[in-house]
């Protein structure tokens, strides 16, 4: 994902529509409904216009959410002819029958979303972008739990399991829940600068504000979850040895007890990553814990995790994460 850049300058607010439908994530909703609000406030302190933050649904009036909540919206067809900068849809916890059943709302957004300046989902919305037509052949995010799902049902999309958001042109779209606040921010950033962002950011007690390739949980993690106990030890083992140059696959077969051939198998199989991708997620990870939590200068870090110098930890710092070691280091340092 490229960096935000600065939208054209503010001469009046800018819409922001948040699109509603029967048995939506009420936090999908107001997570980044609440986002586009403080960040109204802060440019009203600059003395400069925010954002307009309708809910509109397709016949307006009250939307029941799936925890039970309702919230009052206005129809969508209101739009018609009218500047709207901006889309997001929220996901659903069965989103699936939401697809089934909101057949207009998606209509809707084919219709609507080339003549919108970008368009966004939350968590699940992802399902609903897709099938309007508007991820084909595109990089997306949806909910860690949903990502075999999206794949199965779309084809053609390139399902990212590990980002928090992406953006693909004028198309974003974000992991579970919480991530549409990281993604609001991201939109915020990219039309306001960052020290509007930033402001949203302490005032939602937002500290870590993530950039949108960081992975949805630790590698580790990830790994334990699909793989339960096979490589477990040889997790242990990777994580106390990243300093290592020498960890080529020949290197960590012999520590996993396994020939080269069928450990790349079956790493890869338990897993669901070959081992020289997970290697180098791993010292990412180490990496940016060293850079938040230590006062290790860059080269000292790049060492320590393997990458042997300064440039090539940027590299994999700029693949996965979209940012510098550097600048990940002012952001997120502790």
């Amino acid at each position: 994902m490229s960096s935000p850049t600065l939208a054209e300058p503010f001469n009046r607010p800018r819409t922001v529509l948040f699109v509603a439908y029967p048995d939506m994530g009420l936090l999908d909703l107001t997570g980044a409904q609440t986002v586009f609000w403080c960040a109204t406030k802060a440019m009203s302190e600059r003395g400069l216009p925010g954002y307009d933050r309708p809910t509109a649904s397709i016949a307006g009036g009250l939307t029941r959410t799936a925890e039970g909540v309702t919230v009052d919206t206005i129809p969508l067809s209101s739009f018609a002819g009218e500047a709207v900068d901006t889309i997001i849809v929220p996901g659903a916890p069965e989103i699936l029958r939401a697809l089934e059943n909101n057949a207009d709302v998606i209509d809707w957004l084919s219709w609507m979303a080339p003549q919108a300046r970008r368009t966004a989902s939350v968590c699940s919305g992802a399902f609903l972008l897709a099938q309007a037509g508007l991820l084909e052949s595109k990089r997306a995010a949806t909910h860690w739990a949903m990502c075999d799902m999206l794949k199965s049902r779309f084809p053609t999309v390139e399902v990212d399991q590990d980002a928090i958001f992406i953006q693909q042109g004028m198309v974003w779209t974000s992991a579970g829940v919480t991530a549409g606040i990281d993604l609001a921010l991201a939109l915020v950033e990219a039309d306001c600068g960052r020290d509007v962002a930033m402001q949203v950011a302490r005032e939602l007690v937002v500290f870590m504000k993530r950039p949108g390739g960081q992975s949805q949980f630790s590698e580790m993690l990830q790994s334990q979850m699909n793989d339960g106990d096979t490589f477990a030890g040889f997790h242990v083992w990777l994580t106390q040895n990243l300093h290592r140059e020498d960890l080529d696959v020949d290197t960590l077969a012999r520590h996993a007890n396994m020939s080269a051939r069928n450990f790349s198998r079956v790493y890869k199989q338990k897993t669901g990553r070959s081992p020289a991708k997970a290697l180098a997620i791993f010292r990412l990870e180490a990496a940016r814990r060293l850079l938040e939590d230590s006062d290790r200068n860059i080269d000292q870090i790049a060492g320590a995790c393997g990458f042997g110098d300064e440039e090539r930890m940027r590299v994999t710092f700029q693949r996965h994460l979209a940012i510098s070691p550097r600048d990940y280091r002012s952001r997120f340092s502790r």
